[in-house]
């Protein structure tokens, strides 16, 4: 096999799965480190450069980071570290950060972008484009900024207070938001003489169920608009028997929510078995902590109304089969179930609705009657016009709305400034060394066998006696000192030095997980793993291979999948072979003065 390629790469970036699985690629060993430190105000704005609502999202992040997380393959009982929560403590405990907020230049740049919608993915191309000089005017349907973190996210898990002190930061730097202003024509809005036009206005058509009933039958629901019913004080009670339509993160706001508004009785419908919901596994244990039924293997077939009253629904009862993947091969309908009800809310998903953009504008659309958006630039067929966000590709979460949010932001400037949107710098990966004196490192490379701590909650007889009340508390003290030693510092890596190596296998002997193997080269990988003094767990896993070895020609095999980042090797080597460096992900943004392309981690990625 060749020897990996580190230089000019991604691989280290790689190894650190919290960071690569994070869409806007978020420095979380680094963050929590400084967490343990007690620099929490350094910690919320490591993670403001990057995701830019750290107490939004420390509560309500969808956390691609967690099942990435490498503590749970350390043993198959181990849980990820809390990631998620973990921010929250940096932006629950950190101080006023006025003064390092962005700025607003003096004079603008004279260029002047709308922005349609005060959701998250506007709000970031707004934090990005301001400092920059740019006059950035945001267009809100809605009385208040925020979106669908405002309308479709309860109070009782995202109040009002963190919600409004993180877009008021934004809003801050001299943005133009025009509250109760909704966009009623593009081609309107596009003569009224913007350089650029971004559109960040969610998915906000809730999807209905055509089923016997539907029209005839009244307190039939759909999810998003009732939850922004409940946001805005419209709603304020619901009946005693309540069914959920759908089993996504919708469906559990709308379930939690009914139990605040008067419901003694709520189930869940669901079409398939549990391994295939789209909610997130804390969603669904929050909902069954506060007595949600989840209702397994039921399709909706009609809705059954007495005298124009809605008393219940008619659901097939499903069997399936499954071939050796778990996928389904064949379903079944082996009955009928009728569940009585007051009200049903629908949660199926959501769709773009775009009746207000012209067809004749040069803006191609898909068979889904959506615009066609390149997946790079965010540019729709028409220069000039961007989309992000839910708007762009359909529902996903805060946090992709955010990178949607940068990236757009650098193509908005590359196209006021008359450059090419394509042609953006690679992210770069820099390292320095770790090693502070003979057996020291400047992080705590102990390995804490400790479980994850869990986010104590307001009792169930309190939580319910008002909407508003935040359910979550947040870690104690005592659990955030557990916590964040739990993390194994992935951004530490083991960085090898060929030339170095005398093949006396101390590194081998000390390592505790048997994640170093000096072994015969082989003509592939999976004859190479064969070789390895530990079976591969995750044949998807990174592998690195070094350069023949000086004393024999054999090569120094490292699993990254096992490795704890425990720095062993690295005090063992008497050669110093083996150290210890972190990696800094140099992830791009809108700006005035980017990175130089004659770095060498810039250099040698624009020739890897």
């Amino acid at each position: 096999m060749k020897p990996t390629q580190t230089e000019g790469t991604e691989y280290f970036h790689q190894v650190v799965d919290c960071q690569w699985a994070c869409p806007s690629h978020t420095d979380v060993p680094e963050y929590i480190r400084l967490i343990a430190q007690g620099r929490y105000t350094d910690a919320y704005m490591l993670n403001r450069d990057s995701n830019v609502f750290p107490g939004i999202l420390g509560r309500v992040c969808d956390r691609p980071c967690e099942p990435a997380c490498r503590r749970s393959r350390v043993d198959e009982d181990e849980k990820p570290v809390a990631i998620c929560r973990l921010k929250r403590v940096a932006a629950d405990h950190r101080e006023d950060i006025t003064d390092r907020l962005p700025k607003a230049p003096k004079e603008t740049n004279g260029k002047r972008i709308a922005l349609i919608g005060a959701g998250c993915a506007s709000l970031t191309v707004a934090n990005d484009l301001a400092p920059m000089g740019y006059e950035c005017v945001i267009f809100e349907a809605l009385g208040t900024a925020g979106g669908l973190m405002r309308t479709n996210i309860p109070s009782f898990r995202l109040p009002a207070k963190v919600l409004n002190e993180e877009i008021d930061y934004i809003l801050d730097i001299g943005i133009d938001l025009r509250l109760n202003t909704p966009i009623n024509s593009m081609k309107a809005l596009l003569n009224d003489g913007f350089d650029a036009v971004f559109v960040g206005s969610g998915a906000p058509k809730g999807k209905n169920l055509s089923i016997p009933g539907r029209e005839e039958a009244s307190n039939i629901h759909i999810g998003i608009q009732w939850l922004e019913s409940v946001a805005f004080e419209h709603v304020d009670q619901i009946g005693k028997q309540v069914l959920i339509i759908g089993v996504g993160n919708t469906a559990m706001d709308c379930c939690r929510t009914s139990l605040r508004l008067g419901a003694s009785e709520v189930k869940v419908m669901a079409r398939k078995p549990r391994e295939f919901f789209k909610a997130s596994d804390w969603e669904l244990e929050d909902a069954e902590e506060e007595a949600v039924d989840i209702v397994i293997n039921h399709s909706p077939k009609a809705f059954v109304h007495e005298n124009g009253k809605l008393v219940g629904m008619l659901f097939e009862q499903l069997e399936y089969e499954f071939d050796d993947d778990g996928r389904i091969t064949e379903t079944k309908v082996v009955g009928e179930q009728l569940f009585p009800c007051d009200d049903v809310i629908l949660a199926i998903g959501q769709d773009n609705a775009f009746p207000w953009v012209e067809r004749d504008l040069g803006i191609e659309f898909d068979e889904w009657e959506v615009p066609k958006v390149d997946e790079v630039t965010f540019e729709s067929t028409r220069p000039g016009l961007f989309f992000g966000g839910d708007a762009a590709f359909g529902p996903k979460n805060i946090i992709w709305a955010v990178e949607h949010g940068h990236q757009a932001a650098i193509s908005i400037h590359k196209y006021c400034e008359e450059e090419s949107l394509s042609d953006r710098l690679p992210r770069g990966v820099n390292l320095i060394t770790a090693k502070m004196g003979m057996h020291e490192w400047s992080y705590s490379n102990d390995f804490d066998p400790a479980e994850r701590r869990v986010v104590p909650n307001v009792e169930l007889v309190e939580r319910f006696k008002k909407l508003d009340i935040e359910v979550e508390l947040g870690f104690t003290a005592e659990q955030v000192a557990v916590e964040v030693e739990r993390c194994l510092n992935c951004d530490l890596q083991t960085v090898f030095t060929t030339d170095a190596c005398i093949e006396c296998d101390a590194c081998m002997d000390i390592c505790p997980v048997d994640c170093l193997t000096i072994t015969d080269n082989q003509e592939s990988e999976d004859e190479l793993k064969k070789h390895l003094r530990v079976p591969v767990i995750d044949s998807k896993a990174l592998l690195y291979v070094s350069d023949a070895l000086p004393q024999t020609g054999r090569v120094m095999v490292k699993d990254e999948n096992l490795c704890v980042h425990c720095g062993l090797c690295a005090e063992r080597c008497p050669t110093g072979a083996w150290d210890m460096q972190k990696s800094w992900v140099e992830a791009q943004r809108a700006t005035t003065n980017p990175l130089p392309n004659n770095t060498p981690c810039q250099k040698n990625q624009k020739t890897a």
